[in-house]
């Protein structure tokens, strides 16, 4: 009996479908139709199973590059910085502010611990990092990133991945090279005659040449700024500072304002 129950089922649906579509194409005013064909028998195969397989390649997704980084002002006479929270940095307790350059403290900050902050200090050794207190500081935010390509001879503006500017520079001869590092902007200066050799401004980086201890009156820092011979530009000439053309500098000034950070690469 069963066998019989089972044969009759593929019968019946189908004629009862057919018997609908009929019903229903008479209403609708699309005339006589002729009577479907009915199969006799049905049979149904069921396939076996299969395990499920996803192919291909997937790269692992970019972190977002920010577009924005934390800054320290110092906002008292002398800064304190330690090596960690509670511990004097021995190679530099303090740092007087303003500097004796008369510029004013500042820190690019790395890690914040309510309390304390780990940051990147302006002094050597290159890339020499320490914690301040947020007491001794204000902090504030700048929207861009530097890239200065020592190989390239280029020097590259961002703001997340957006390149803002992109220009060619000249970078140190062999026996004075531009030091490689993480560095910031630690100090704008406008110079007064804009036709010498520095050009319109220099952009003092927190990175220190690796031969000079001294230099000019100065310690031996590296800076960005102008030019008065930019026929060089593109060419190792500089005693480790970055030249760049006076346009490209005076537009550096509006784009990387104080503890804009710095990467200098081979």
């Amino acid at each position: 009996m069963a066998s019989g129950w089972w044969k009759a089922i593929p019968k019946a649906i189908p004629i009862a479908a057919a018997v609908a579509v009929v019903a229903v194409g008479a209403a609708l005013g699309f005339g006589r139709a002729e009577p479907p064909v009915v199969p006799g028998s049905v049979t149904l195969t069921a396939a076996a199973p299969k395990a499920a397989s996803i192919r291909g390649a997937w790269a692992a997704s970019k972190p977002a590059t920010p577009t924005s980084f934390t800054v320290a002002d110092a906002t008292v006479d002398l800064v304190h910085v330690f090596e960690s929270p509670g511990v004097p940095l021995a190679a530099r307790p303090t740092l007087a502010n303003p500097t004796w350059e008369r510029l004013p403290v500042v820190f690019l900050v790395l890690e914040d611990k309510g309390e304390w902050l780990h940051v990147r200090v302006s002094s050597r050794p290159n890339d020499l990092t320490g914690w301040v207190q947020r007491s001794e500081v204000r902090l504030r935010e700048v929207p861009n990133h530097v890239l200065v390509e020592v190989g390239a001879r280029r020097v590259t503006v961002f703001h997340g991945d957006e390149v803002l500017l992109r220009e060619p520079i000249a970078v140190g001869i062999d026996r004075t090279p531009t030091p490689t590092g993480n560095f910031f902007v630690d100090g704008v200066v406008k110079v007064s005659n804009a036709g010498g050799a520095y050009g319109p401004f220099q952009v003092s980086v927190s990175g220190f040449s690796n031969v000079l201890q001294s230099f000019g009156g100065g310690v031996g820092q590296i800076a960005m700024h102008g030019t008065n011979h930019p026929e060089k530009i593109g060419q190792a000439v500089s005693n480790g500072c970055i030249r760049m053309n006076n346009d490209v500098i005076t537009r550096m000034v509006g784009l990387a304002p104080l503890g804009t950070p710095v990467d200098v690469v081979a």
